[in-house]
């Protein structure tokens, strides 16, 4: 249960949300839930279903949360996706884009070419896909909202890709901005810090297996910590909190911008 809900602010609203079957992306399609809203739930794990059924009951107007397999590293999945969601709404109000995050943790010179563009589809490509897919609804509409999960780790040790596809989602952020402005159509950015979160229920592919990659990943959890004022990871409420301010009418009058929501650490 978050400590804080906001009751009915999402009343009636249609919202998309991506990344929905584990962390801030469940915590937040939980929380919206909760505030009233119509929501479609996206990830690639078939758990998407069973979460959706997890939400349907916390809805306090009896609203089925709409599930979605999808893989949104392709545009067909970011497609099916919105067309998923307008069939069962009419309408999206809101889109909030949390797929990503870091795959490998390795100094940049140690990736392989490979593992370089695997973790630009992973956090840049699902964000762009889903922007592309989304946007001629809301241009119709005159109306909508787009909330995009990026990172303050574009400053960061050991995930040089991984921050790449974040400024990248910065970079979309604040150019969209300038071109849906004059559609009704706000888009909006956090940028987490650490964050603790329960055990992930899938896997990303590149868990630190031998002693080396362990001590690499440990330089990202001590430099994430250093980094901050507040000197600890932030926890997913403190994540969710804030993506539902920018999603919210309340946040009205902001466009273009990204916020940083990591304890002081600017990026």
């Amino acid at each position: 249960m978050p400590p804080v809900v906001s009751p009915g602010r999402f009343a009636a609203r249609s919202v998309l949300v991506t990344g929905a079957v584990q962390g801030i992306g469940r915590a937040v399609a939980d929380r919206v839930v909760r505030e009233g809203g119509l929501v479609t739930v996206v990830d690639r794990a078939d758990l998407i279903g069973a979460v959706a059924d997890d939400l349907s009951a916390l809805s306090p107007a009896g609203h089925r949360v709409v599930p979605v397999e999808a893989d949104l590293e392709t545009f067909e999945g970011a497609e099916a996706s919105v067309r998923a969601a307008l069939d069962a709404h009419g309408r999206i109000d809101v889109l909030i884009n949390n797929v990503g995050g870091t795959i490998w943790a390795r100094p940049y010179e140690e990736y392989s070419a490979e593992q370089i563009e695997a973790e630009v589809r992973r956090s840049l490509f699902p964000t762009l896909w889903m922007c592309r897919a989304v946007l001629p609804s809301m241009v119709a509409a005159g109306a909508g909202t787009i909330v995009n999960v990026s990172s303050v780790a574009t400053r960061g040790v050991n995930r040089a890709p991984y921050a790449a596809s974040k400024g990248g989602v910065n970079g979309l952020t604040s150019a969209l901005a300038l071109e849906a402005a004059p559609h009704g159509v706000r888009v909006v950015a956090t940028a987490p810090g650490g964050t603790l979160a329960p055990e992930r229920r899938v896997s990303r592919g590149g868990d630190a297996r031998s002693d080396q990659e362990k001590a690499w990943y440990t330089q990202i959890v001590e430099q994430t910590v250093d980094s901050t004022v507040m000197g600890r990871y932030g926890t997913l409420h403190e994540q969710v909190a804030p993506i539902c301010f920018l999603a919210s009418e309340e946040a009205s009058y902001i466009t273009g911008s990204t916020l940083p929501v990591a304890g002081g650490d600017q990026g």
